[in-house]
């Protein structure tokens, strides 16, 4: 179900000036220094998110002949697009818009980063219309960070993130993932477990258009078109629109998206820019299934009811989750001396919608009402809907201090309102139609007796407001050595309230109402040795947070226990890159120190609780390597080795569990990708094969599903320009080329799913499964 989590936000923002004030006293020492240096060369923005770390480079490094982001790109993308050259002393991957490109064009970020090491993902369909699951390293999604652009996208109160709604694949410039720790200065409060960054393609200097059409299995259809404007003076701009549509692969249903997304430059000069991006996300898509993995057994393609009859709660025409999302930023890049720069990010993230899911049956002892005042009994929709407005601002200084050192410092500030709740809506009986799938019409909820109070499991708001400050110094005393040392401070606010069965009368009506505070202090270091002009060696060491989901805080003070604590951890990773003239590696070990891991539970008295795994262990190998065989035949392979050892027991209805020792559920432990890229003339082909290991589907490992491996095959041919028709090109992507059919991912585990040694407390966690094979055809061209 989509949007169910529950957080909020009040008023306008309010940008702290410490940062600004510190900038402002630097900066006359800063015009005061060598003004004799060259200009700072390009450096990376938010426009390109991989070596997101080369923006810290001391003019030493500027000065030094080495591959950047600028250069040869024969030289720096690896694999056919799945590896770039790295040059940050800490775990980081990207892909590139090379590999973008050979996805298929619905393609959402969750499938764009499978193959990268470090990565667990799966897709309910190959479309990328049904967002997808995804964690990093053991760490689940919701201890992620992400940035598109430069800001934060994961919502504020849950951690939540549903990829289907940042943008076409089309837009996507380059996708990164910092397997480890994020960045001291991210905008982040709650990444304990790494950071994923991807930004959209700079506007061209002409003007053109480009278009395609796709087009496939289950009905798939695909229309995209963008403009670019080309330059207009110093401003050049893009703006795309993308309908996209198909029908469930299983059961009735389907996906409805529509996606409209732009983004403008204006070059102020060599040294100065600003960039507005947008992206726009509209879509009412039907849920998929997830069955146990007893059912699966017995009926792999298993779905919601497809015909309505009396009682019919399962019925799939009750199960959709329409949703609206904006996104804006600004991305502003100045040069105030030869020795000091700004970066300012300001945005807005702006959502609303929800999802239809678990209806219920209503008798005549509910005593609820419709709008008109009739007694309603049968089954009601129940909508559980979410409104977000979200503005933030990112400042940072980047100050040269002579040649060797470098300093970026700044602050992060967000304030996110947020209001939820969960309403009745009702159903025409005759054929199980919701009256209303967005949930807003007030004439088709239910109401209490009284006629006034609309019949909500909950309503809550929350404001959350976060300040982080950060500075890092970037030390190169040699040619060889480049040493980054960083702290940052965050400071979080909670505030709001949650009330359950608001106006009505039993005793399921509570209230909890909190204002909680949250600082922390967050080093990080890391070290990176130039052995040779192939050979690097790095070592990252780093502290992380995640500030408590706004869910744990009120569901524990119902149960009137103590607020969870919040999650961090340590994290040190190892590694050796080297770049040769045909093969690329980049090798690393690391450990994870994960402290007060919140899991739902339930207390002695069965009440909902959030409680906290002390201690897990994460330990493992992350590597990726690329071979060119030819100038024409590339070879990409990765590989993850995750033990995410609990090392706790776990604690259930006032009774521990020994679940220290065991592994976390949904954590494979191994993970392997294998990447074929052939080009030849205009034809290209890409063949990739990707193994997941078994894993469990509770906390005792006592259930556990089978490893599985897929084939994908993607192909194409660029034609030669027709007239007014510039590259035309035709493309194929096939998932699952095998037809495999598999258990991929565990939408929800228990405490143990079979009795054993002397424990009976079971419960069924339920699974999504893979798709059978299904093919896209995308034809294209541009004008």
């Amino acid at each position: 179900m989509k949007r169910a989590t529950r957080t909020m936000q009040p008023n306008p923002l309010r940008f702290s000036v410490l940062s600004l004030a510190l900038a402002t006293a630097l900066s006359f020492n800063a015009h005061a220094q060598d003004a004799t240096q060259d200009t700072a060369s390009e450096r990376v923005t938010a426009s390109s998110t991989s070596n997101t770390t080369a923006a810290y480079d001391t003019k030493r490094v500027q000065k030094l002949d080495k591959v950047s982001v600028t250069g040869n790109k024969d030289a720096y993308v690896l694999g056919g697009g799945n590896m770039v050259v790295q040059t940050a002393p800490k775990a980081i991957s990207t892909v590139t818009r090379e590999a973008i490109q050979q996805a298929a064009g619905g393609s959402n970020f969750t499938q764009l980063i499978s193959s990268i090491p470090g990565v667990d993902a799966a897709s309910d369909d190959a479309t990328g219309l049904a967002n997808g699951n995804y964690s990093l390293r053991g760490f689940d999604s919701s201890a992620i960070g992400i940035t598109v652009n430069g800001a934060p996208v994961t919502d504020s109160g849950s951690y939540s993130i549903y990829a289907t709604e940042y943008g076409d694949a089309e837009n996507y410039n380059d996708i990164t993932v910092m397997q480890g720790t994020p960045n001291v200065d991210a905008p982040e409060m709650g990444a304990t477990g790494g950071q994923i960054a991807w930004s959209t393609v700079d506007p061209t200097h002409d003007f053109g258009v480009d278009f395609n059409q796709g087009f496939g299995s289950n009905d798939y259809r695909r229309t995209f078109l963008r403009v670019n404007t080309g330059d207009t003076g110093p401003v050049r701009s893009w703006v795309s629109i993308s309908k996209n549509t198909a029908d469930k692969w299983k059961g009735l249903g389907d996906f409805d998206v529509l996606k409209i997304d732009g983004k403008s430059l204006w070059q102020i000069d060599d040294g100065n820019s600003v960039s507005f991006s947008f992206q726009y996300n509209r879509q009412s898509n039907f849920s998929y299934y997830t069955q146990s993995k007893s059912a699966i057994a017995q009926d792999y393609e298993a779905d919601y009811a497809t015909a309505w009859g009396t009682g019919t709660t399962s019925y799939y025409n009750l199960r959709r989750n329409p949703y609206r999302s904006l996104l804006a930023s600004l991305d502003g890049e100045f040069t105030l001396s030869d020795t000091l720069r700004l970066s300012v990010v300001p945005y807005v993230w702006w959502g609303d919608g929800g999802g239809n899911s678990s209806p219920s049956t209503i008798t005549s002892r509910n005593g609820y009402y419709t709008a008109d005042g009739a007694l309603y009994t049968g089954i009601a929709g129940k909508y559980s809907a979410s409104k977000t407005v979200r503005p933030g601002v990112i400042a940072k200084f980047f100050q040269d201090i002579g040649d060797n050192n470098s300093l970026v410092y700044g602050a992060w500030y967000d304030r996110s309102r947020k209001s939820q709740h969960q309403n009745f809506v009702t159903v025409d009986q005759s054929n199980g139609d919701l009256c209303d799938t967005w949930g807003d019409d007030d004439n088709c909820q239910l109401y209490y007796s009284n006629g006034d109070d609309q019949v909500q499991t909950y309503r809550a708001y929350t404001v959350t407001t976060v300040q982080k400050y950060f500075i890092q110094d970037n030390w190169t005393p040699t040619d060889q050595l480049t040493v980054n040392l960083g702290i940052s401070l965050l400071k979080a606010n909670r505030k709001g309230w949650d009330l359950a069965y608001p106006g009505g009368t039993t005793s399921s009506t509570q209230s909890a109402y909190f204002d909680s505070n949250y600082t922390q202090s967050l080093p990080a270091l890391g070290v990176k040795y130039q052995v040779d002009d192939q050979n690097q060696l790095f070592f990252g060491a780093a502290k992380s947070f995640r500030v408590p989901a706004t869910s744990s805080i009120y569901t524990n003070q119902f149960a009137t226990t103590e607020e969870p604590k919040p999650e961090e951890a340590w994290t040190y990773d190892l590694g050796w890159r080297f770049y040769g003239d045909r093969l690329g590696a980049a090798l690393m070990v690391y450990q994870s120190d994960y402290k007060n891991k919140s899991i739902s539970s339930y207390d002695e008295d069965d009440n909902s609780v959030y409680i906290t795994i002390p201690n897990v262990r994460m330990r493992g190998f992350n590597g990726e390597a690329s071979y060119k065989v030819s100038d024409s035949l590339k070879l990409y392979g990765s590989y993850t080795h995750t033990q995410a050892e609990m090392k706790d027991p776990y604690t259930y209805g006032g009774v521990d569990y020994p679940t220290d020792g065991k592994q976390l559920p949904n954590t494979p432990k191994d993970l392997f990708t294998l990447a074929l890229n052939y080009e030849q003339g205009d034809f290209w082909a890409g063949l990739k094969g990707r193994y997941s290991g078994a894993r469990y589907g509770d906390y005792m490992n006592t259930e556990k599903v089978g490893s599985y491996t897929t084939v994908g095959l993607d192909a194409g041919y660029n034609f030669a320009d027709w007239g007014a028709l510039k590259k035309p090109y035709l493309k194929l992507n096939i998932s699952n080329l095998t037809d495999k059919q598999a258990i991929t991912w565990a939408s929800s585990t228990t405490l143990m799913a079979v009795a054993a040694d002397g424990f009976s407390r079971t419960g069924t966690p339920y699974y999504n499964v893979l798709e059978p094979r299904a093919v896209m055809f995308t034809i294209g061209a541009s004008f």
